[in-house]
């Protein structure tokens, strides 16, 4: 037998076998996606599905890489990411976006959506979809609208049950220009800091409390730090899929059909888990020890913003403010 010839025949299949695998990989896009809260969350299982969703529609030539809790960092840093090209895509709360797009600080105006149908609605109708076009001046691209949830407040000082319990509490908020000057109308002493920070913030008695949709607060055990919660739903907080704008132009027009696609699955996906969670919640921190104020007078809450509210509708444009506030399915 000739050793030397069954030597070199089997490296050659070796080295043919090595090329086809690095063809493949380089066939293989990957990508990355990141969000601040946990993967067990209605943001996790929004990038989770996307994931998945991306990987099976492109039969495998994108595959995106998922991260959780912040870890290549806070919401603002991702948008900044994704604008720059550093990161290819984040999945995140609006209360940041201003600060890349400020006309999108319309959908931060306290009390602008009724109820979760009347927001979805909006969102994924052509106002959200006209919205969404707003990102690419910016080098951005809008794939698609989710939930964050309606916010309330939480505080480890006293039941906020009347808009003047608010007074004088050192409330962490994001960072909304709308949210800030809203909440200075309440006489909060709004503080923004990114989101990773905030358990810390108030387990150390930095900030008095915070606000959040119900899914956030319980995933991120705020109960464990704050007594009292009042059901305000004084903010709608939008969530939306971002996609570097160059990588998107990239892309096929078909591969484009499958992001988009993906990310309103993803969608979905977030705002089932959204609907799940807020259904358990309340009885859930109930049962944990905290004090939930739900018998509050909403009226009242949104009196003490007119003054804001009347400049918000100048700033923003009083048509648009109320073809939002007036949408019917």
């Amino acid at each position: 037998m000739n050793y030397f010839r069954l030597f070199r025949g089997a490296a050659l299949v070796g080295v043919a076998g090595f090329a086809f695998a690095a063809g493949s990989a380089q066939a293989q896009t990957v990508w990355r996606i990141n969000v601040s809260m946990p993967q067990d969350g209605h943001h996790g299982i929004a990038i989770d599905t996307f994931a998945e969703e991306v990987e099976r529609l492109t039969e495998g030539r994108y595959q995106i890489e998922t991260f959780y809790a912040g870890s290549l960092g806070g919401e603002r840093e991702s948008i900044e990411g994704v604008q720059l090209g550093t990161l290819e895509l984040t999945f995140t709360s609006t209360g940041p976006v201003p600060n890349f797009v400020p006309e999108l600080s319309i959908l931060d105006i306290p009390f602008l959506f009724r109820d979760y149908d009347h927001a979805r609605g909006v969102l994924d109708s052509e106002i959200g979809d006209e919205l969404l076009t707003r990102f690419e001046a910016h080098g951005i691209k809008g794939l698609a609208w989710a939930d964050n949830g309606f916010r309330h407040m939480t505080n480890d000082v006293r039941p906020i049950e009347a808009p003047e319990d608010l007074n004088g509490l050192k409330l962490r908020t994001m960072e909304s220009p709308v949210h800030i000057a809203a909440y200075r109308e309440f006489g909060i002493l709004p503080t923004p800091m990114p989101f990773p920070e905030v358990f810390a913030a108030l387990q150390q008695g930095v900030v008095d409390g915070q606000e959040n949709p119900l899914s956030v607060i319980e995933s991120n055990n705020f109960d464990e730090v704050q007594q009292y919660l009042s059901m305000t739903g004084h903010v709608f907080s939008p969530c939306v899929f971002l996609m570097n704008l160059d990588l998107w132009n990239g892309l096929s027009e078909e591969d484009q059909a499958h992001f988009v696609a993906a990310a309103q699955a993803g969608a979905a996906a977030n705002r089932e888990r959204v609907d799940a969670d807020e259904a358990t919640a309340i009885e859930s921190m109930r049962a944990d020890g905290m004090e939930i104020i739900e018998d509050l007078d909403r009226e009242a809450f949104m009196e003490a913003l007119a003054t804001v509210n009347a400049q918000f509708e100048e700033e923003f444009g009083a048509e648009e403010v109320q073809a939002i506030r007036d949408w019917q399915p």
